[in-house]
């Protein structure tokens, strides 16, 4: 049976956490999603995700702070950031930081695949 390549989902949105995790074992992932950064970064799928999809706006740790402190903790996770603000610099300040991708909400299942063979070569 072939490994399925472990994705994370890091999102304070509840409908996300519950609908995006959905998606991914569709397309032939598994999934482990958290409410937060510090919930991520307190498990053992750290180690363990081939992709981390993030959130850029959470309360406590933001997604970039996250990127950050995956940064300096030598992780080299390939980051696929959602967001639901529609910001053009924003996206540029994440492609701009290593992340794969940044997608904005909602997001097309074709432009997540895509994002996720990028991330995941």
């Amino acid at each position: 049976m072939a490994v399925r390549p472990l994705v994370s989902v890091v999102d304070d949105d509840e409908s996300v956490r519950e609908s995006l995790p959905d998606l991914l074992r569709e397309l032939g992932f598994d999934v482990e999603a958290f409410a937060s950064a510090d919930a991520f970064l307190g498990s053992d799928a750290m180690a363990r995700s081939r992709c981390l999809i993030l959130d850029i706006a959470m309360p406590g740790m933001s997604g970039f702070e996250l990127q950050s402190e995956l940064a300096r903790r030598n992780i080299p996770l390939p980051i696929i950031f959602i967001t639901a603000r529609q910001d053009e610099v924003v996206r540029q300040r994440a492609l701009q930081q290593g992340a794969a991708a940044c997608l904005f909400k909602p997001f097309s299942e074709p432009a997540l695949l895509a994002a996720l063979k990028a991330a995941i070569r």
